[in-house]
């Protein structure tokens, strides 16, 4: 007896392996917008014109773009793993870099971008950056540290500088905040904005000062970090670096935006603050780097947590920048220059890593289990 086969339906491959690119993909690598962006917005304040500024704030804007779709896909497709992202206390403190990214795209909208796309097209882009940006980092600031009281399981002694990444983007949003207050009609809208970047300066330091004598606890007790995560020690550079720059963006806005006695003593703070913290942040470079170097003679390979080496140092160029506006000491000047000069070189040599690393595929292959 002749049997009838039905033709069997092609049977569709589960998204986690149409994808398999994405699975691995992620918060940590807004860290490369992060230190592409903050190429333009350092340059722009040098005392020299720096070519191709606009170029590269363009990179950063389509890095961003792409990456969102690609952590879209990400979520879409691999929802699993994000929540494991999202539950791992090493990987979930990176979602603060997703808020640094559009806040340091959303900088170089107005410090260089208007150059290239007009004002008319920068500023509208910089308050939808400020705006999404700002209330992702609000939210990341809370949120990430309630996972690691309430869900995470954290070791004794595993104190790490990625822990500072969620409170510290509230600190760039009160640097974008000022360039946008020039922006909004004069009286409460200004002062307002004003003040709620100082609001937002003080929640990001505070929270500093808490974390950091916990993380530098860990280093004296436990000795050095193991070497791919050494180039974290350079993250620490960022509240200081960004603080810096905070308080004289702030002030450089505060005349006009505020009473003339608060104003005054914005514009006496920003030096009275600044320099003490780039003093602080120029001793942690140099510890920073002997720990680099450290680690690199005993084989510290390519990792995404070279993108450490890029924005932390930027902010302290302009951070120094800053300081030399306010004090026009020429010093500063040729600081933000040498610190310039360390940040190319350092975005330079990461940038090349990871595009190497995404062409031969391992940097979003599975990690290796030890």
């Amino acid at each position: 007896m002749a049997t009838l086969t039905q033709p069997h339906a092609p049977t569709r491959a589960p998204a986690a392996v149409r994808r398999p690119v994405l699975r691995h993909l992620g918060p940590n690598w807004y860290a490369a917008v992060m230190g592409t962006a903050i190429i333009a917005n350092a340059g722009a304040g040098l005392p020299f014109h720096v070519p191709g500024l606009p170029v590269v704030w363009a990179l950063s804007l389509a890095m961003l773009v792409v990456l969102l779709v690609a952590r879209a896909g990400h979520w879409l497709h691999h929802r699993d793993q994000a929540r494991t992202h999202l539950l791992d206390p090493a990987v979930a403190p990176f979602y603060g870099c997703t808020s640094m990214a559009f806040l340091a795209v959303g900088i170089g909208s107005l410090s260089v971008g208007a150059g290239l796309i007009g004002e008319s097209a920068a500023v509208p882009l910089a308050w939808v950056l400020y705006g999404v940006g700002t209330a992702m980092g609000l939210v990341a600031a809370v949120a990430v540290p309630y996972l690691m009281v309430a869900r995470h399981d954290v070791a004794p002694g595993s104190a790490s500088p990625v822990w500072l990444l969620p409170v510290v983007a509230p600190m760039v949003s009160a640097t974008l905040g000022p360039l946008l207050v020039p922006h909004l009609p004069a009286g409460q809208a200004r002062e307002a904005m004003l003040l709620g970047s100082y609001a937002m300066f003080g929640m990001s330091l505070l929270a500093t000062l808490v974390i950091l004598p916990v993380v530098f606890s860990r280093l004296i007790h436990r000795g050095a970090l193991p070497l791919f995560l050494t180039p974290t020690l350079f993250l620490v550079l960022g509240p200081l670096g960004q603080s810096t720059t905070a308080v004289n963006k702030l002030a450089d806005v505060a005349d006009g935006s505020i009473a003339a006695p608060y104003a005054d003593g914005m514009g006496a703070f920003a030096v009275l603050y600044g320099v003490p913290v780039m003093g602080f942040a120029l001793m942690w470079l140099a510890l920073a780097v002997a720990m680099a170097v450290r680690a690199a003679r005993r084989g510290m390979g390519f990792a995404m947590t070279w993108w450490a080496f890029t924005f932390p140092v930027g902010t302290c160029v302009t951070g120094a920048e800053g300081l030399a506006r306010h004090t026009a000491l020429h010093a500063f000047d040729w600081l933000a220059v040498a610190l310039y000069a360390l940040l190319v070189t350092a975005w330079l040599v990461a940038g090349f890593h990871t595009v190497r690393g995404l062409v031969n595929g391992k940097l979003l292959a599975a990690p290796v289990k030890k």
